[in-house]
């Protein structure tokens, strides 16, 4: 009789607790008389408060990178810390910039393609 790891039986656990939802859950069907507009207004609230997050946090970044390079007193190393932390979030926030835009170019594209106002 062979006894069994850890690792098999979180590997185990993991699929049946992931896999139950699935096999469970009650049929969807869809739903009638529905409005385009009440969908595309409810992606658009999406959109905006994950860029609002996101926003957030690289704000959060850039003064955790600001008060890095501000405190480093010379130390090249958290300099190089503390510039890396400024670009990488301002590369992540001019993602996130250009995200919004394109998600919200997609959404009139959509709008303007299925009939809404």
């Amino acid at each position: 009789m062979k006894i069994r790891s850890s690792t098999e039986f979180k590997i185990v656990g993991l699929i049946v607790a992931l896999g139950i939802p699935l096999i469970a859950a009650p049929p969807a069907f869809a739903a009638t008389g529905g409005d385009v507009s009440q969908v595309e207004s409810f992606i658009q609230n999406v959109i905006k408060v994950i860029a609002s997050l996101a926003g957030l946090i690289a704000t959060g970044f850039f003064v955790a990178g600001g008060f890095t390079y501000i405190t480093s007193s010379g130390n090249p190393e958290k300099l190089d810390q503390a510039k890396k932390t400024l670009i990488y979030s301002a590369i992540g926030l001019a993602i996130v910039v250009a995200a919004f835009v394109l998600a919200n170019i997609v959404t009139s594209l959509a709008t303007s393609a299925f009939g809404g106002q």
